[in-house]
């Protein structure tokens, strides 16, 4: 039996399915991933990008992020995919009950997704470090420089940077949804990244699906392996 036929019968049979997705959920929509060999990461900056999107450098360099965040961060215009088309699909037909993903391109709530747990928060939500207040997107890609609230404050979007934590309900929930899941579809993550790719050891069910172009350590652990891009394999589910 081939790899499609045998994800769809897995499908077929499940009524909990939970996806656990990364960046390469979103290449095939235009937006760069990090670690692969055209990703952010191979690409020549003044600093890392891993140094430019962390805290520290949020903080003590205000106005380079900005610079590097409306350049590389914000995709505004990118579209779902055909795996982003088809977790919504399943949503709606009560099959699926979370998508957990990586991402803040906002790109499974386009796609009609609801039930979307952002570890890394969003590109669409911003607040104020002073007062709290919230702006949208739209207020960061339209500024220059540093953004800055009504009070003088500056504003932060709400994305968790390198040296900050995870929100803990989110977390949580995530948690809760992977446990109690009768189906794992992992996809388009290298699952380097913690805590978050940690979370997936919750999952004690049997049909663990792991699709991802290059090899990852979770791998053998994998009831259906498929080294395909994400979105060809969904527009054939």
């Amino acid at each position: 039996m081939d790899g499609i036929q045998k994800l769809r019968d897995m499908v077929d049979v499940s009524r909990r399915i939970v996806f656990f997705g990364g960046a390469g959920v979103s290449t095939e929509s235009g937006i760069p991933d990090f670690r692969s060999v055209d990703g952010l990461y191979h690409q020549t900056y003044r600093y890392p990008p891993e140094t430019i999107l962390s805290h520290d450098f949020f903080m003590a360099r205000t106005e380079e992020f900005y610079e590097f965040y409306r350049a590389k961060m914000l995709a505004l215009d990118a579209q779902p995919n055909a795996a982003h088309k088809k977790l919504a699909e399943w949503e709606r037909a009560g099959k699926l009950t979370a998508v957990v993903t990586q991402n803040i391109d906002g790109l499974h709530q386009k796609a009609g997704s609801k039930n979307v747990l952002e570890l890394h928060g969003s590109v669409y939500r911003n607040y104020c470090m002073d007062c709290g207040k919230s702006y949208d997107v739209e207020a960061i890609a339209e500024s220059r420089g540093v953004p800055r609230c009504a009070c003088g404050g500056i504003i932060k979007p709400d994305v968790v940077l390198y040296g900050e934590s995870l929100d803990n309900k989110t977390v949580e929930q995530a948690v809760l949804d992977i446990s109690q899941a009768d189906m794992l579809i992992i996809g388009g993550t290298s699952l380097a990244v913690y805590p978050a790719a940690g979370l997936i050891d919750y999952y004690k069910g049997n049909r663990l699906v792991l699709i991802n172009q290059s090899p990852t350590q979770y791998d053998r652990n994998a009831d259906l392996l498929l080294q395909e891009k994400i979105g060809s394999v969904f527009s054939e589910v």
